[in-house]
């Protein structure tokens, strides 16, 4: 047997189907034998709350073994889990094809899934999660939902903190009423003169683009029309990362048979796939083949589906981007998202911007501590900010004008952390990588990306 894998990581499909997918005398067998491999391991004790939280329990024990751990409290190991994936990417060297064949992600899953079927995820959890039909019905009134749930309003944060256990500190997403598809009716002018003229791809909005932060998607499909490249906006419906995160596997292999039934038609067109938001693009890419492994829409759709920093640092490196890209006041602090990450491409993000003449960029890649609607609840958001403290830290002591994150939900997290710094400030919103380049090449107002104010001195620690 090998000390640690030396061979590229591989992952099974996941058998949700099968009956004994659920059965929980196995399911505890599997997380026995794994949750020893960690405590023998710990090399993941930096990542998420179920690192430390399942050594504590084993430590806490009389003889500091796993045999004497409760199975009751293995439900505080799973809850620490948000699904980032970092640990069977890039720290655990008994993922397959080793012979301890462990994928702790997927474990958590199958114990969430579990639950989910016997009716043990909340009705409020899960409503969180519906972030299509919220979308919608935020954007029948913007200005009232944006300031009914804005930190600033504490009665009705108070009420929401009760009732759907959203902690009242946590800053949630705006919505817009005009939302990226309304707002993409109108194609911008394709660059004929651009070294990329010719290429074609369709975006996929995300629900968070499409209702929430429509300047992204805007911001992208103006880099990409400079650079030649025809886009249409196709979004049928949310990726299912929030309704993964709850267990409902069922749901997400609905969501992907039908988001790559609309799909096909444009990529038997020759059109590439480019995501807006790394979850949503791990999502295609990696997660939907894995829940419906016999879906030749869901295999062709994650052959063709590129990050949008992945997709535009492709171009550079084949066809050349189109001149234009100027020097931008102040640096960059850029966070690298934990899903762009776990889709093993490389720094994408930091590759875009450093083809930005004279860019000051310093690069953090850590967690940011927010992990999608986990970061919200009341019962994580404080340990959510204390994950992803080093991330806030580095930031303010790397004083660059720009803060930003390829998650949006991270960039915002970050920018909260960096306020509860002492003597520390930050700008209003995170810019997504492509606003600053898109900045770069002057299709965006001057100044409509958000700078950091002046900070009068760095923070040490």
């Amino acid at each position: 047997m090998s000390e640690g894998s030396l061979q590229a990581p591989i992952r099974h499909p996941i058998d949700w189907r099968s009956d004994a997918f659920y059965d929980e005398a196995s399911i505890d067998a599997e997380l026995r034998r794994v949750f020893d491999i960690c405590h023998g391991c710990r090399r993941c004790f930096n990542l998420c709350d179920s690192f430390p939280t399942l050594f504590d329990l084993v430590d806490a024990t009389p003889g500091e073994v796993m045999e004497e751990v409760a199975s009751s409290d293995f439900a505080k190991v799973v809850d620490g889990c948000t699904l980032c994936d970092l640990c069977f990417m890039t720290k655990c060297p008994y993922v397959p094809p080793h012979e301890f064949n462990l994928d702790f992600p997927h474990l958590m899953l199958r114990y969430r899934a579990a639950e989910f079927a016997k009716g043990e995820i909340g009705v409020m959890r899960q409503a969180l999660g519906e972030t299509d039909r919220n979308g919608k019905l935020g954007g029948l009134a913007p200005g009232l939902v944006n300031w009914a749930t804005d930190t600033a309003n504490k009665p009705v944060r108070a009420v929401m903190e009760k009732i759907a256990k959203v902690d009242r500190n946590a800053a949630l997403p705006k919505f817009h009423g005009k939302t990226f598809q309304m707002r993409g009716r109108t194609a911008p002018p394709i660059n004929a003169d651009a070294p990329g003229f010719g290429r074609k791809a369709v975006l996929y909005a995300t629900c968070f683009v499409n209702y929430h932060n429509p300047g992204i998607g805007e911001a992208a499909r103006a880099v990409l029309a400079h650079n030649g490249v025809e886009t249409e906006i196709v979004y049928p419906a949310c990726c299912g990362m929030p309704q993964l995160e709850e267990g409902d596997i069922g749901r997400v292999a609905e969501r992907a048979s039908l988001v790559a039934e609309s799909m096909a038609p444009w990529i038997e067109s020759g059109y590439d796939v480019i995501a807006l938001v790394p979850s949503c693009s791990l999502m295609l890419k990696f997660e939907w083949p894995l829940i419906v492994p016999g879906d030749e829409r869901v295999i062709a759709l994650s052959a063709a589906t590129y990050d949008i920093s992945e997709y535009l640092v492709g171009l550079a490196k084949k066809e050349g981007l189109a001149p234009g890209l100027a020097a931008l006041d102040g640096g960059v602090s850029l966070h690298i998202a934990c899903h762009a990450r776990a889709q093993n491409i490389g720094q994408k993000a930091a590759e875009l911007l450093r083809l930005i003449p004279g860019i000051d960029l310093a690069v953090t890649e850590r967690c940011s501590g927010h992990g999608g609607s986990w970061g919200v609840m009341k019962e994580h958001f404080e340990i959510a900010i204390k994950i992803g403290k080093p991330v806030a830290r580095a930031a303010v002591n790397q004083a660059k004008a720009y803060v930003a994150s390829e998650c949006p939900l991270a960039g915002e997290h970050i920018l909260q952390g960096m306020r509860r710094i002492e003597g520390s400030s930050a700008p209003e919103v995170s810019p997504h990588p492509i606003q600053i380049f898109a900045q770069a090449y002057g299709l965006l107002a001057p100044g409509s990306v958000a700078l950091a104010p002046v900070i009068p001195q760095a923070v040490g620690g």
